[in-house]
């Protein structure tokens, strides 16, 4: 009798595709829109993060309308899930490898490959959002934690998704570049530390109280809940 367990598919590029032409066919004009980039970011940082998240709570933040096909919307949340599941997988096999959005012809912001994290960026920070307390405490006791953040944060200050307390100059091509090669590393780096150090019962407690990301020298989101 094979006792080992079944291995876990991931998602593959065709069904990335197929997720990403329904997020773009369905996207509001708004800043509360997710592409397929962002929806990974989200995902990513709930799944290294200190706790784990229902579906009911992060799917109100990619799905902002009912589904018109039954069928078609049962297929979505099936590729959604298949998403969520193959985060976890990737960083345990060392294949994790963020979802960049693709940078359109003209647009004033750095190509590189033609890809940008800002919708990745935006994403990881809503993600911490869900669990913004547990993180803002943990912030402000550990700065080792966010040594570890240190090329997605400065990735997101240049894409303008958070806003520094001070100047900061733009990353010129090669390190944003290298930012971006560093996202793997940093994703697994902050999995592994959550890990080993699990937020304690005051932390957990703790998302009614005070931001304290202006102590940790966390940057503030320049739109959402990510303020101090």
């Amino acid at each position: 009798m094979d006792v080992n367990p079944a291995p876990r598919e991931i998602i593959d590029d065709a069904e990335l595709e197929v997720l990403d032409r329904y997020l773009r066919g369905h996207a509001r004009d708004s800043d509360e829109t997710m592409l397929l980039d962002g929806v990974h970011g989200m995902l990513t940082a709930l799944a290294i993060g200190p706790d784990p998240a229902l579906p009911e709570e992060w799917l109100p933040e990619v799905l902002h309308a009912p589904f018109e096909d039954p069928e078609q919307g049962a297929a979505v949340l099936g590729l959604l899930a298949k998403l969520n599941d193959s985060i976890p997988v990737e960083l345990e096999g060392e294949m994790y490898e963020p979802v960049l959005g693709e940078v359109e012809s003209g647009e004033p912001v750095h190509i590189h490959n033609d890809l940008s994290a800002a919708g990745w960026c935006e994403g990881f920070s809503r993600g911490i959002d869900l669990r913004a307390g547990i993180w803002e405490a943990r912030l402000a006791e550990d700065g080792e934690l966010l040594e570890m953040l240190g090329p997605i944060m400065a990735l997101a200050v240049d894409e303008g998704v958070l806003t520094a307390d001070v100047p900061i100059a733009r990353l010129d091509d090669q390190e944003y570049e290298a930012c971006l090669a560093r996202i793997p590393d940093a994703v697994e780096a902050v999995a592994h530390y959550w890990r080993v150090r699990p937020p304690t019962e005051r932390e957990r407690t703790a998302g009614g109280g005070a931001s304290s990301r202006s102590s940790a020298g966390l940057p503030t989101r320049r739109r959402g809940r990510w303020l101090h």
